[in-house]
């Protein structure tokens, strides 16, 4: 047995207008996590030899697309677990990557999601379509997801890409426990929930301030924000007099 047998390869999707997110999401999971993780954010800028869609209209976040080239960057070997960057964990991820099952191309928690607005956080364009959210977060069974070359996620539609149409049957889409990608807002709370995905806007944003789990997003930025003597709140005053 390797490290790499134990090792848990996550990828975060990274928007430069919402850095404090993945900085939450990935302390998250570090602080909760029985074995070792390799998190690697799916950044615009560390994929421009690759990576050349132009941004669309209904692309509410940088990596709506860029996600996609995340079995790419694993070199179509092993697994990999994407996840967008409005997320926490509540549990340990191990538990999540337990779940690996080698029948299928890829794992996702199977919402039927109708958004009720038009209108995402920041004023992005809400859009509705079949299969909404599962991509959000997937378990990526890298070697049986080939099709995802640099030439395709450049070339192919959204829908495309978000109805996994690159694989040759649903059936390789196998279904995790909705814990795993529990949407905020749209689900009922659930105390059981072990990833929470505010996909409406959470506690960063003001007309979202007060939404379900906001308390334990604001408890994670506290803890990944503060240091030694200093928490979150000094240290904020400190940056602002510099």
């Amino acid at each position: 047995m390797t490290i790499d047998d134990d090792l848990i390869h996550i990828f975060i999707g990274y928007d430069s207008r919402q850095a404090v997110l993945y900085n939450v999401s990935q302390h998250s999971i570090i602080q909760r996590s029985s074995k070792p993780v390799a998190i690697t954010p799916i950044k615009l800028g560390h994929l421009e030899d690759v990576f050349k869609r132009d941004r669309v209209a209904v692309q509410s976040t940088e990596f709506s697309f860029s996600r996609f080239l995340t079995p790419y960057l694993r070199g179509f070997k092993g697994w990999a677990l994407f996840m967008d960057c409005d997320t926490i964990l509540r549990t340990d991820i191990a538990e999540l990557w337990k779940l690996r099952d080698d029948r299928y191309a890829v794992q996702v928690v199977k919402h039927d999601h109708q958004p009720t607005t038009t209108v995402k956080f920041l004023g992005e364009q809400q859009t509705s379509y079949n299969k909404k959210n599962w991509s959000s977060v997937m378990l990526m069974n890298c070697a049986k997801c080939t099709a995802l070359t640099p030439d395709y996620v450049n070339t192919a539609s959204g829908l495309e890409l978000h109805q996994f149409k690159w694989l040759e049957s649903d059936d390789l889409i196998g279904e995790l426990p909705r814990d795993w990608n529990f949407l905020v807002e749209y689900y009922k709370h659930d105390d059981n929930a072990k990833l929470v995905h505010f996909t409406e806007g959470g506690p960063y944003y003001e007309a979202t301030r007060n939404v379900d789990f906001a308390d334990e997003w604001l408890a994670e930025y506290r803890g990944a924000n503060s240091s030694g003597d200093s928490d979150v709140f000094a240290l904020t005053n400190a940056a602002k007099k510099r």
